[in-house]
C-alpha cells in the first residue's frame, strides 16, 4: 500500500472531480441527471462527484444493452469464460488500487477492501469454470424413438441493484456468472459509492474492447432510487437482481412481478451466533468479535445477536469486553486500525437512535457506544461498538440496524436457542459455536436455523465463493455467487426429438384420423 495514493488511485481509474456515470462500455453517454457527490467517510473530503442517469440516457442504455445481447449469446460460452478469466487477470493486477478506493470511498478497512477484490477475482474462476459446466439433462421418453432433454439459453438484460457495504464484489458476483451465461448487464451502484463504479467498468471496458466485445454488455446507470425503478420496470430487463434493505427489495419485487419479470434479492440479515455451554470459546470469542464490528457492523451477515448458554454467559461477556477494549478505531487505509468509520453521518443518527431505543426498552450496556470525536475522527462517521444486555422480543433487536452493535441475549436450552436464533423476519446466516455432535446435527435439522446460510464454528460474517449465497423470509429468498446459482441467470428449454416414421401421442392417447 505505501506504494500507491488515493490520487494515483484516481488518476490509473480516469475518476476526476467531475464524472459522466452512465456507461455502455468504453461509451459515457451525456445525462443531465442529478449529480451525486462523494465525500469519504474517512476525512470526510470531497472524492469527486458523478453524473446520474436522466430518462433520455437510460433508454440509451437499455437500447445498446439489449441490441447488445443478440449478438453476445451467440458468443461461444467458453469463449464468454474467457473474457471473464482476463477481467479477473486485471483485477489481480489492479487489487491494491481498487481495495484503497473501496477502503476510501466506503469506509471498510484496507485489508477488508483487499478482501472484496479478491472475493471479484475468485467469482471470476468460478465464472470461468462455470462456461464449460452449463449443464443440461437427458431424460428418457415414454415413448418409442423419442428423446427428451432440457438445455439452458441465455436470459437476456440483468438489471444489477447494488449496495454501498459492498460496492465492488456483489457486482461481479452477478455481473460475471451473467455475462458467461450468455446475458449482458446494466448496473445501478449506490448512490454513496459512485466511484467505485466507474473504476469497475474502466477495467470491464479495458478486456472487452482488447477482445472486441459490443457495446452494452456492461453497462451503468448511477442514479438515485428512481433510476432503481425504472430498471424494475422496464420489460426489456428480464432479471432484476437487487442487494439492500428490505423496503427497498419489497418495492423492487412488486414492480418487476407487476410485468412478471424475474427478480433475484438479497436483503436484510438479523444474524446470530448460538454459544453453547459446549463451544471452544476462544473460536466463538473470535467469530463473534470479526461478525458483529468488521466493516463497522455494516455487513448483510454481520453478527447482530449473541445468544449464549446461561453457564458460559458471564465469561463470555467478560472476554467479550477484554477484546473491544482493545480494538482500534481509526482511518481504514492504516493497517493497525481494525473497524473504520460508518458510512455517513445519516448511519451514525440510526446508530445513536438504536443506542437510545436500547436505553428505553431496558437494556443495559456491558460496552456502552458513542462517537468519536478529536483528532481523527473530523469527518463524524466514526462510532464505537457497543454491546448490549438485552431480550430478544426488543422492538429494536427485531430490528436490522446498518452498525456496531452487538445484543447479548442468554438462553437455557439449545431448543430455546433455535427458537430465539430464528425469532425473527429475517433468515440469511446462522452460526452455532459447539463441540457436541448432537447440537450441531439439530442446528443443521429442518427443525434448527431457518436461514441460508447456517455454520458450525465458524462465525456469520463472510461467505466462500462457491457456496450459495442468500437467505429466507425477508432476506428475500435469492442465491448469488455459487453452486447451481448460475440457473436464475439462464431460462431453461425442454426438448424432445422423434427420429422415428410414426407419431405416438404422450399418454397412450389416440387420435387417428
Amino acid at each position: 500500500m505505501a506504494s500507491i495514493t488515493i490520487k494515483k488511485v484516481l488518476s490509473d481509474f480516469g475518476i476526476q472531480l467531475n464524472n459522466p456515470g452512465v456507461s455502455t462500455g468504453s461509451r459515457w453517454i451525456p445525462s443531465s441527471g442529478t449529480e451525486f457527490q462523494s465525500f469519504s467517510p474517512v476525512d470526510g473530503k470531497l472524492i469527486g462527484a458523478v453524473q446520474g442517469a436522466d430518462e433520455q440516457s437510460f433508454k440509451k442504455v437499455i437500447k445498446a444493452s439489449s441490441e447488445a445481447f443478440l449478438q453476445w449469446r451467440k458468443v461461444p460460452a467458453p469463449r464468454r469464460g474467457e473474457i471473464v478469466r482476463q477481467i479477473g487477470e486485471e483485477l489481480r493486477t489492479s487489487k491494491e488500487s481498487l481495495g484503497m478506493l473501496v477502503s476510501y470511498e466506503m469506509g471498510k478497512s484496507y485489508q477488508e477492501g483487499l478482501g472484496e477484490v479478491q472475493e471479484m477475482i475468485d467469482i471470476c474462476d468460478l465464472a470461468v469454470g462455470l462456461s464449460r459446466q452449463l449443464n443440461g439433462l437427458t431424460m428418457h421418453s415414454e415413448r418409442p424413438m423419442h428423446r427428451m432433454y432440457e438445455q439452458y439459453h441465455p436470459l437476456g438484460v440483468v438489471g444489477i441493484i447494488s449496495a454501498f457495504n459492498f460496492p465492488v464484489a456483489v457486482w461481479s458476483w452477478n455481473a460475471m456468472i451473467a455475462w458467461v451465461c450468455g446475458d449482458t448487464c446494466i448496473w445501478k451502484p449506490s448512490e454513496k459509492t459512485p466511484l467505485c463504479s466507474l473504476a469497475c467498468q474502466h477495467i470491464a471496458a479495458r478486456v472487452f474492447k482488447r477482445n472486441n466485445v459490443p457495446e452494452g454488455v456492461s453497462c451503468i446507470v448511477n442514479g438515485d432510487a428512481q433510476v432503481g425503478q425504472w430498471l424494475a420496470a422496464n420489460e426489456r430487463v428480464a432479471l432484476i437482481s437487487a442487494t439492500g434493505s428490505v423496503r427497498m427489495g419489497k418495492a423492487v419485487a412488486k414492480t418487476v412481478a407487476e410485468r412478471l419479470g424475474r427478480s433475484l434479492l438479497e436483503l436484510g440479515g438479523n444474524n446470530a451466533i448460538i454459544i453453547s455451554e459446549h463451544a471452544d470459546l476462544d473460536i466463538a470469542i473470535r467469530g463473534a468479535l470479526f461478525g458483529a464490528v468488521g466493516t463497522a457492523g455494516q455487513r448483510c451477515t454481520t453478527t447482530r445477536r449473541l445468544i449464549v448458554h446461561k453457564k458460559v454467559y458471564n465469561t463470555v461477556k467478560d472476554k467479550l469486553k477484554k477484546a473491544y477494549s482493545q480494538l482500534k478505531i481509526g482511518n481504514p487505509l492504516e493497517t493497525t486500525n481494525h473497524v473504520g468509520p460508518l458510512i455517513d453521518r445519516h448511519a451514525v443518527k440510526l446508530y445513536t437512535d438504536a443506542l437510545e431505543q436500547v436505553r428505553k426498552e431496558g437494556g443495559k450496556f456491558a460496552v456502552p457506544g458513542g462517537i468519536l470525536t478529536g483528532k481523527g475522527y473530523e469527518s463524524g462517521c466514526y462510532v464505537k461498538p457497543a454491546i448490549a444486555e438485552v431480550k430478544n422480543n426488543f422492538r429494536i433487536v427485531q430490528h436490522e440496524t446498518f452498525a456496531p452493535i452487538l445484543y447479548l441475549i442468554k438462553y437455557d436450552s439449545m431448543e430455546e436457542a433455535i427458537d430465539l436464533q430464528n425469532g425473527v423476519k429475517q433468515g440469511l446466516s446462522s452460526a452455532l459455536m459447539t463441540t457436541h455432535l448432537r447440537e450441531m446435527e439439530a442446528f443443521l435439522s429442518a427443525w434448527g436455523s431457518d436461514c441460508g446460510i447456517a455454520n458450525v464454528n465458524i462465525g456469520t460474517s463472510g461467505a466462500e465463493i462457491g457456496g450459495a449465497f442468500g437467505g429466507e423470509k425477508e432476506t428475500g429468498g435469492g442465491r448469488e455467487s455459487g453452486s447451481d446459482a448460475w440457473k436464475v441467470y439462464m431460462r431453461r428449454q425442454t426438448n424432445t426429438i422423434n427420429f422415428g416414421t410414426n407419431l405416438p401421442l404422450a399418454q397412450g392417447i389416440k387420435f387417428d384420423v
